[in-house]
């Protein structure tokens, strides 16, 4: 059941690479948050971008909404908890 808030709106933005076990996870990991939230979620390769790669680096994977970063390498599910309900 979709939590019916301003967060199922939302559109969040993983920064990662193609080859990366990391980012995988992480997608995978928000799968079913996404399900019970209704957000969406944009996957951006870094290495398509000069300025991503530079920034990022070998951060990845990042979650990021609205300019905030949120997590990198692992999904912190209780701060994305906690995210989602301050948005709603």
């Amino acid at each position: 059941m979709r939590a019916a808030t301003a967060a199922a709106h939302a559109r969040f933005v993983l920064y990662g690479r193609n080859y990366c076990h990391l980012c995988e996870d992480m997608l995978a990991a928000l799968a079913p948050l996404r399900d019970e939230f209704g957000f969406a979620v944009d996957v951006v390769d870094v290495d398509g971008d000069a300025a991503l790669e530079a920034r990022f680096g070998e951060l990845v994977p990042v979650l990021m909404h609205a300019g905030t970063e949120l997590c990198h390498y692992h999904l912190d599910t209780p701060k994305l908890r906690a995210y989602l309900a301050k948005i709603r």
